[in-house]
């Protein structure tokens, strides 16, 4: 969740440490530090805020500071110890030799605490982190030699950990390791650098190295070298990342989200031209599974966390509607790694996760594949972790998210997912003719629907104004929209701070409409489908209790007027693909509320974008 920015070259390090944190603010942090070699020592700047202050201390470091061709620099999101400018990172031994940064949580930290201040060594922060730092700082006296102190310092930590280090006796060069928390590096012929996000990196390379579970690295100026944990040597190859850095450049927006939501209709339109043709789905390039696999599958998971749970659900509802024999079914994550869910060669498993270093979709996937579970990934990201550790991969097409709140992401997995299901299902042969030519046709209208929804914000924005003193909000649907009420509930608490709770329509009556008055509005999403009327017979129920009414109905449905205080009416597409449409008014009114309530848009309080740790 921290984000890390290493540099070791023959330009300023300081700003370009800087830069790179502020690249990866969208991750979530309450602190941040730098560290950088000045002449014969490493100095220290570390703030409680934001790195634009940082920036501000950073010029009132000593003038050799200002010339430092290497350095490190951290921004944390805390797990022990309070948000201190102390517990801070970059963190420094107490002889001096190293100073360290860390994302993760290194669950042996307070049993390596007591052993070394059982041998005299001093600690001064709360953190976990200092462990590892004060551990590597003994390692490196005993055995002189950053390799080898680096091998027995990761066969001694237990948890999640990348970890950045300079050493003060050895210039210009900046060790890594990787555990459980991505990290990321790349040279560009005069210089190395680090991060825990490709994005960080993108202005000055695409061809970046990935490091794998149990591996650390060298940098220097002239080379980036890698070894295993045990201190073999390995070669490596780069991955190219085909993102502009201009695509996480917010342009004229206020908010990298606002911005984000506006390239969904771009997002859908390059995953239907790269897995279409006409109206037929065409993966078999990108879709590497076995022709006649799905005649052997008799169960289907979606696993995934938090947005990308909920776009699964979509793929699910999708998938059901179209093949009544599979056993299909949507599980979060963090609960299925848990549980004993059955398994093997007659199951598939797609796993989604918009960083690809999601640790409990990682954890699940791992299961999976233990038990022979076959298994797909949909990710954002080439070359992360459940990229190279699942066999089959498909791409989003979304680039680069900054915003925490996931938006464009969203619609790059549902649009992605819903033509992996239509070809799993065409491998099965259950797929009709009719049905793939009328999804396809669907989906190739959506992105002008999408546009034309955007261009109706203002009227949204009102909206949002208005409603922005409920105490809370009920989001209620059925069947297809499900998933958007979850979806729109969790923008609203994720960016607003508001209450906001999602129900099955029907499911009111059992329990939630006790919590009804008119100060709690109900956003009730009908569309004109087979389900419409038992909605409005939910929303009727909720107008009697006094709560305020927001209605989503299609276009042209006069008569969902005299059910509601207010209405956005929606353009009409296929019933299964109403989410793509739907989540688009969603998404502008938990933007417009925040923005009222004066909110944090792009980096909400207590959350991150990538969760790496459990």
């Amino acid at each position: 969740m921290c984000g890390i920015m290493g540099y070791a070259g023959q330009k300023p390090a300081a700003g370009i440490i800087l830069e790179g944190l502020a690249r990866q603010e969208y991750r979530g942090y309450d602190s941040a530090g730098i560290a950088l070699r000045c002449e014969e020592t490493i100095i220290n700047a570390k703030i409680v805020g934001r790195v634009s202050e940082l920036t501000r201390k950073v010029k009132n470091m000593p003038p050799e500071c200002s010339v430092s061709t290497s350095g490190i620099g951290h921004t944390r999101w805390a797990t022990h110890g309070g948000v201190t400018e102390t517990n801070a990172h970059p963190h420094e031994s107490s002889d001096g030799m190293i100073v360290l940064v860390h994302n993760g949580i290194i669950e042996n930290s307070r049993e390596i605490r007591t052993r070394l201040e059982s041998e005299g060594v001093k600690f001064i922060t709360e953190t976990d982190t200092e462990a590892a730092c004060q551990l590597l700082a003994v390692l490196y006296k005993e055995r002189g030699d950053a390799r080898s102190a680096m091998s027995a310092l990761t066969a001694e930590l237990r948890g999640a950990f990348a970890l950045v280090i300079m050493f003060r006796d050895i210039p210009d060069e900046i060790w890594c390791a990787r555990k459980g928390s991505p990290l990321v590096a790349a040279f560009d012929g005069s210089a190395s650098y680090c991060a825990s996000d490709p994005t960080a990196l993108l202005e000055y390379t695409h061809d970046l190295f990935f490091l794998e579970e149990g591996e650390m690295a060298s940098l220097s100026p002239s080379r980036c070298e890698f070894y295993g944990f045990d201190g073999t040597e390995r070669r490596k190859k780069t991955i190219r990342l085909n993102w502009d850095s201009v695509m996480a450049d917010k342009g004229h927006f206020d908010h990298f989200m606002r911005k984000e939501i506006g390239e969904q209709p771009d997002v859908l339109r390059l995953t239907i031209d790269a897995h279409t043709i006409v109206t037929n789905v065409a993966m078999d390039k990108s879709l590497t599974l076995p022709s006649g696999l799905m005649k052997q599958i008799r169960r289907v998971q979606f696993v995934a966390c938090g947005t990308s749970y909920y776009a699964t659900l979509v793929a699910r509802d999708i998938m059901e509607s179209l093949d009544g024999e599979l056993d299909i079914r949507a599980e979060v994550a963090s609960e299925y790694r848990y549980r004993n869910v059955i398994g093997g060669g007659d199951t598939l498993a797609i796993f989604v996760s918009q960083s690809g270093e999601t640790a409990d979709t990682l954890a699940a996937a791992r299961i999976a594949k233990a038990k022979g579970t076959r298994c797909t990934a949909i990710t954002n990201v080439r070359g992360s972790t459940i990229d190279r550790e699942v066999e089959h991969t498909l791409l989003s097409m979304a680039g680069p998210e900054v915003g925490v709140a996931a938006t464009k992401t969203f619609m790059g997995q549902i649009s992605l997912l819903a033509l992996l299901v239509m070809a799993l299902l065409k491998d099965r042969g259950t797929l009709s003719a009719g049905d793939e030519a009328r999804l396809i046709g669907g989906l190739r209208t959506l992105p002008a629907l999408q546009q034309a929804m955007l261009e109706r914000e203002d009227e949204i924005k009102l909206l949002a104004e208005k409603y922005s003193d409920s105490k809370g909000f009920f989001f209620i649907g059925r069947r297809e929209c499900v998933p958007l009420t979850l979806e729109g509930a969790l923008k609203l608490k994720e960016i607003a701070y508001l209450p906001s709770e999602a129900y099955a329509a029907g499911e009111m009556k059992h329990g939630p409409i006790a919590m009804l008055d008119e100060k709690l509005t109900v956003v009730a999403l009908a569309p004109d489908t087979d389900l419409r009327e038992k909605t409005l017979s939910n929303v009727e129920e909720c107008r009697a209790r006094n709560a305020p009414i927001l209605l989503l109905a299609s276009e042209g449905d006069e008569g969902a007027r005299a059910h509601a205080n207010d209405i956005i009416f929606i353009p009409r597409t296929e019933p299964e693909l109403f989410p793509f449409i739907g989540v688009i008014p969603l998404q502008l009114f938990a933007y417009h509320t925040a923005r009222t309530l004066g909110r944090d848009i792009d980096m909400p309080r207590n959350l991150a974008k990538s969760v790496t740790v459990e």
